[in-house]
């Protein structure tokens, strides 16, 4: 975790802010290896200090070895002020889009009641701009957990037929999952049958499914901490023509989606090469999504791949690529795999059986 720490600090300077404080679960982890559902951690050019109670400080010393741990209690008042005087902090980097409007004022008033001097300063994507880059043991990770998703979905797929209800289904998948190897899912399964799988992201309920109508299937494992993502959708007996123009244009956006990434592609033209091919099918205002997300410790990470995401596509980052045309009153159709960008192509790392039309 030491290079983490270090290219952290490397823009402690550059942001303006003599230290920072993390408080999202994933960029503990990440910068720390500590897998504690509690603790904060504060990092400054010269220290490094994790901040946890009694429940997990033995976990924190066996699991964070670059990290100073301090045992706390509930209270921010009672071991931050002085934590951040003992440190020297002039000016504290805090999450923005973590910290609770709520908590921020607590924090400081904590250091005004004691006071200590602290600016304090908001930060955006901070440690997520380094997590979007992976390392070959992190991308050996997500590799883990998309060969379970596959595992799962193929084991579950023929076994999938009219009158079994949507949440049957999702538990079937939960379970193959789990006993596929997985941890703790990363996201609540998506069973969408019928008028349901127009809505991007159903939750399963108890309707029966239908012959000949689509299911959309979105689904995730996690492994070693991190997620993978899958969706494919499939037909409940032979498919109409509505379903067949549907689901090929769709597989038809993906592919021409995946041509365009090559090194320093953006996310915004991989979109709108899938866009341009559902929008010439008719179906532009039904593809009301981004085409995908970066995948990693959370199952939604930079890099983004939508309409103006100028984020450029380097090697070691993960994501997905997954468009979809939804149709009220129908259903609707969303193809995903999870790719790695390796020596400036996009290899695919999920590879599920998709329906052959």
């Amino acid at each position: 975790m030491s290079d983490r720490l270090e290219r952290l600090r490397g823009q402690l300077a550059e942001k303006g802010v003599d230290a920072v404080f993390i408080t999202r679960a994933e960029n503990r982890r990440y910068l720390s290896g500590f897998h504690g559902s509690a603790g904060y951690l504060l990092i400054t050019a010269g220290a490094a200090v994790l901040a946890t109670d009694f429940r997990y400080t033995e976990q924190a010393v066996a699991e964070a070895p670059d990290f100073e741990i301090l045992r706390i209690s509930n209270s921010l008042a009672d071991w931050f002020p002085g934590l951040a005087n003992d440190l020297g902090i002039k000016t504290l980097g805090f999450e923005a889009a973590d910290v609770s409007y709520d908590y921020h004022r607590r924090l400081g008033q904590a250091l005004k009641r004691k006071q200590v001097p602290v600016r304090l300063a908001p930060l955006h994507d901070l440690v997520e701009t380094l997590r979007a880059v992976k390392n070959p043991g992190e991308i050996d990770l997500i590799s883990r957990a998309a060969a379970i998703g596959d595992a799962a979905f193929n084991a579950v797929e023929p076994d999938i037929r009219p009158g079994l209800t949507e949440l049957q289904v999702a538990w079937e998948l939960e379970k193959s999952l789990r006993e596929n190897g997985s941890e703790p899912l990363p996201f609540e399964i998506i069973v969408a049958s019928g008028p349901n799988a127009s809505l991007p992201h159903h939750r399963p309920s108890d309707r029966a499914i239908c012959k000949g109508e689509a299911v959309v299937i979105d689904m995730g494992a996690r492994y070693g901490g991190y997620a993978s993502d899958l969706s494919r959708t499939i037909c409940a007996g032979a498919p109409d023509d509505t379903f067949r123009k549907v689901y090929g244009t769709v597989l038809k956006a993906q592919a021409a989606a995946i041509s365009q990434i090559t090194a320093g592609v953006t996310g915004h033209r991989a979109d709108s090469a899938a866009r341009k091919v559902i929008r010439a099918a008719g179906y532009g205002e039904a593809f009301g999504h981004s085409l995908g997300h970066g995948v990693g410790l959370a199952e939604h990470e930079l890099p983004r791949l939508g309409p103006g995401s100028h984020e450029t596509l380097t090697d070691g980052m993960v994501f997905t690529i997954e468009p979809g045309i939804y149709l009220t009153g129908w259903g609707g159709v969303r193809i995903e795999d999870l790719f790695v960008m390796e020596n400036g192509k996009a290899r695919q790392l999920s590879n599920a059986r998709k329906i052959v039309i």
